[in-house]
């Protein structure tokens, strides 16, 4: 599953084995294609093993073992980068292959109709269909995926996220939807099918994790057009050296054509063979680590968009505050002693099972000592909350206790001849402006005060924020609060700015008007009503808890249900762009080496003042050209860590970035092969190879 993606080691051995034989099976030229730099290489390996067939039978243009280790330079260099790529693949199909257990065919309780005293029939899985509906009770594992039409249970869905904690589902709201390998913890569900065979989200995230189904970016598609064109623009001043060499030996009568052998070890050296051997495998392994966060992002598309996202919509519920709102106080009217109203709240909260009701009994108890009574061993009539009074209460020892919102409470207390105290009124503006939540607690016509509820910012989420705007990117609070409240919020967690009542309509209009300023926008959600905000986003994570319509208009799915998790996209987001753009420099940087390898080893017997260019002090010509070839092959493998994990990201300046990888990954690669070079020279020449 996901999670064990994370423990894995970078090159865990039976990966290994498996990436072994997959880099021979992809020498097929079908597959090469795909890469125009090593589709080069190879045809290039293959022209000069048929030089050493002709060497072999004494008619080579050169002698035959130095054509045999040229030969094998190039071939391993073109295996060097079919096993980086083996090895990115060989993560996810080792990921695939556990969420593979996950899927079997199970009897299946079909219904007739939707309702669990409906007639059913047991069936195989796989021969339910979309529109279906089926049962399953506890201890069932639910055989499909669906949205939940009738009822409430607790949900493992370890086998899909790695997390054991059980999840509720239930029919209506953002937590509906199920996915066919999980298990009924306990009571029971009916289920409407969404999904045929091998259409299931675990079949998406089997096909998406094994790379079966990723499409190659712009930006990468962008890479490839530069990479073919700088292939064509060597391979054409590759081919004239030969022509030129004959004319050359004659002008001069002295010196020796350059031999076929050598022209082509010079191509290969030209060309940007480390970028283009990584290539593949940067992309496959930035998706795989989106899956190590356990996110499925449906594409790499999706991957590198997010690490171009400058601006991020963040839900506020859940997202930057608790979810949950607090009883953080207590304001009397006057009149009426805190004790007394921190009393009164406590009893009419006492049957009330949200999560603001049983704050309100810790926030007595915590302040008073009051501890909490049976209201049903009192004699009371609990009042529950609807949305017609707006509030709820007791009626108990005489009293008609209620809290709920000013309006309702002064509805009701003038009914009995009461009215809301011109302090309590100054209080619960305060409280609003202040972005709380005023209830106003009631005893009778006797109105006693109000307590203050409060949205609970997340610690950290403030220092976050502050992160992201050093990167250069702005986060919008999204919220269907008021726009005092929204304001309130906004500025305790230091959010750019904020959309305060928002709907769908409002949601996609502002994506609209953002991407309309060119801008690159993310944005999470769970509900039905998300959906088309995030079919307009460019990056839209959908949590695997909501609903069905959200999960088909994201293009990436959050198998924790964590709406914060949307940072840790971006930042794999920008640290695949940072891997690619940190290894096409160093690629191309350290082509310099080489020409002062080659170019004084092909031409100096015919000009003998590229001697000169010998600064490395080769041995021979042979081991000079030699230990270009080696070091070429040998740079991919030594790189293949670096693609696999990706350049760490650091939240910094776009400026500092360059400069950084200019002076890293550019002066680097410029400098690294000079030592690379020299030492594969001094082993050659101590073996006597060259």
């Amino acid at each position: 599953m996901p999670s064990q993606a994370q423990s894995q080691l970078l090159f865990d051995p039976a990966i290994v084995r498996q990436a072994v034989w997959e880099s021979l099976l992809k020498l097929s030229p079908r597959h090469m294609i795909r890469n125009p730099v090593m589709f080069v290489v190879e045809a290039g390996a293959a022209f000069s093993t048929l030089l050493l067939v002709e060497a072999l039978r004494g008619v080579g243009e050169a002698p035959a073992g130095f054509i045999f280790a040229v030969s094998l330079g190039l071939w391993f260099t073109v295996l060097f980068a079919n096993f980086a790529e083996a090895m990115a693949e060989g993560r996810g199909k080792a990921q695939a292959a556990s969420l593979r257990k996950a899927r079997r065919d199970i009897p299946a309780k079909m219904l007739l109709e939707p309702q669990r005293g409906a007639s059913h029939v047991v069936i195989p899985s796989a021969n339910l269909r979309k529109g279906h509906w089926f049962l399953v009770e506890a201890g069932d594992v639910i055989p499909c995926d669906g949205e939940v039409v009738e009822g409430i249970a607790s949900v493992n869905e370890a086998v899909i996220t790695g997390e054991s904690a059980p999840v509720i589902r239930e029919s209506g709201g953002d937590r509906s939807a199920v996915t066919g390998g999980t298990t009924v913890l306990s009571d029971w569900l009916v289920v409407r099918v969404t999904a045929d065979p091998g259409e299931t989200f675990l079949d998406r995230m089997i096909h998406l994790v094994e790379g079966a189904r990723r499409q190659k970016t712009p930006n990468e598609i962008a890479l490839d057009i530069l990479l073919a064109g700088l292939s064509i623009v060597f391979l054409l001043v590759t081919v004239t050296l030969l022509p030129f060499s004959a004319y050359a030996v004659r002008a001069n009568g002295s010196g020796s054509m350059i031999t076929l052998t050598v022209l082509l070890a010079l191509l290969v050296c030209l060309l940007p063979t480390t970028i283009g051997g990584l290539l593949s495998a940067i992309g496959i392994a930035g998706m795989d680590r989106m899956l190590q966060a356990n996110v499925v992002a449906m594409s790499g598309r999706s991957v590198e968009a997010a690490g171009d996202v400058d601006v991020l919509l963040l839900d506020k519920t859940g997202t930057i505050t608790l979810g949950n709102r607090e009883a953080v106080a207590f304001h009397p009217a006057p009149g009426v002693l805190p004790e007394e109203l921190a009393e009164a709240s406590q009893l009419a909260s006492l049957a009330d099972e949200t999560p603001e009701g049983r704050s309100i009994v810790v926030l007595a108890k915590e302040e008073f000592g009051l501890r909490g009574r049976d209201v049903g061993s009192l004699g009371g009539r609990f009042v529950p909350f609807t949305a017609q009074t707006r509030m709820s209460g007791v009626d108990v020892d005489g009293m008609r206790i209620r809290k709920g919102a000013s309006d309702a409470i002064a509805s009701f207390v003038g009914q009995l001849g009461g009215t809301i105290p011109r302090e309590v009124q100054r209080s619960v503006e305060a409280i609003a402006q202040g972005g709380g939540t005023p209830l106003v607690v009631a005893d009778g016509p006797k109105v006693l005060g109000v307590v203050h509820l409060k949205d609970i910012v997340k610690g950290g989420i403030r220092e976050r924020f502050g992160q992201l705007r050093r990167m250069g990117i702005r986060t919008v609070m999204v919220t269907g609060d008021n726009p005092l409240t929204a304001a309130a919020i906004a500025a305790e967690a230091g959010v750019d700015e904020f959309l305060a009542e928002a709907t769908p309509e409002t949601k996609l209009a502002l994506i609209r008007r953002l991407q309309a300023e060119g801008r690159l926008v993310a944005m999470t959600g769970d509900g039905t009503n998300d959906a088309p905000a995030l079919a307009q986003a460019d990056v839209a994570v959908a949590m695997n808890s909501g609903t069905q319509a959200a999960k088909e208009a994201g293009n990436m799915v959050d198998l924790d249900s964590n709406p914060t998790k949307l940072l840790e996209v971006v930042n794999v987001g920008k640290q695949l762009l940072m891997t690619r753009g940190a290894l096409t420099t160093f690629s191309i940087a350290n082509d310099v080496s080489k020409y002062f390898a080659i170019i004084p080893a092909a031409f100096a017997s015919t000009y003998p003042g590229l001697r000169a260019l010998n600064i490395m002090h080769l041995a021979t010509p042979q081991s000079a050209i030699l230990s270009a070839v080696i070091f070429n092959a040998l740079i991919i493998v030594a790189l293949i860590p670096l693609a696999l994990r990706g350049v760490k990201y650091r939240p910094v300046t776009v400026p500092a970035l360059l400069r950084r990888n200019l002076l890293l990954y550019g002066l680097g690669g410029l400098l690294l092969p000079f030592p690379g070079i020299k030492l594969i020279d001094m082993a050659l020449a101590a073996l006597h190879l060259a």
